[in-house]
């Protein structure tokens, strides 16, 4: 890597694997520092709640390893942090900042379609939390079947295919460690206003009415904001609601 990777981060490059996530988890013992995790190919890749997360060749997946971060609240505020960071490298690398938005809780869109996702999984030791990993996945040279999709859900899109660019992943990963790093100092310095603040200026359909599904559950309202703790706030026919989890529909 460049001398722009930033300083206290560790890089495990692997060839193929089951996924990123899984030797994150087999090798934590073996980190004393964050960690960024990358593979050639990953044979099982997942994306939330499980489900299969495509990764054809060329596209970016990797994972980020925070040892020893034990409390829940603030671990969840890696989303922010994470989203803002793919948001700065992708500008960044392109100069087209009107071209992507952030939609909560965890995707980067280009040109109103998904871009790029990202997976929060806790490391836990009896019952604790002991450390996080991050599953990035972008779709740089193409982007997956849109026919796996369920009903409602942003088509996929690719940054060569919405803009013509060329970025391989190892590219991508050296605009992406900066950037993450800086906004992972900022939240540890500064706590979240400012990471809210910021990740507001990007996000996608303020304003509008969005569908929240939820296990057992689904909210249609207008999506007014982001509150303190990272929760996404609706006004509906029966009053705000703040939702922790769950996947929005536009």
């Amino acid at each position: 890597m460049s001398g722009d990777w930033p300083h206290g981060y560790g890089y495990l490059p692997l060839g193929e694997v089951t996924s990123t996530l899984d030797e994150a988890r087999a090798r934590v013992g073996e980190m004393s520092g964050p960690t960024w995790i990358t593979a050639t190919h990953q044979t099982a890749a997942r994306g939330r709640r499980g489900r299969p997360w495509s990764n054809p060749a060329g596209n970016f997946a990797g994972t980020l390893v925070l040892p020893n971060l034990t409390d829940p609240a603030s671990a969840a505020l890696r989303s922010f942090t994470t989203a803002l960071a793919l948001d700065e490298a992708l500008t960044t690398l392109t100069g087209r900042p009107e071209a992507f938005a952030l939609k909560w809780p965890n995707d980067v869109l280009l040109n109103g379609s998904k871009l790029a996702g990202i997976l929060l999984e806790s490391l836990t030791e009896r019952g604790h939390l002991t450390g996080l990993v991050i599953g990035i996945g972008v779709n740089l040279a193409s982007a997956p079947d849109p026919c796996a999709l369920e009903p409602g859900a942003l088509a996929p899109v690719s940054l060569m295919g919405e803009t013509g660019l060329s970025v391989t992943p190892d590219d991508f990963l050296e605009a992406l460690a900066p950037a993450f790093a800086r906004w992972e100092a900022q939240l540890r310095q500064y706590g979240f206003a400012p990471i809210r603040t910021a990740w507001l200026a990007r996000a996608a359909r303020i304003g509008e009415t969005v569908t929240a599904r939820l296990p057992g559950d689904e909210i249609t309202g207008t999506f007014r904001t982001v509150d303190e703790a990272g929760h996404l706030v609706l006004s509906t026919p029966k009053g705000e609601r703040a939702i922790a989890a769950g996947d929005v529909f536009f």
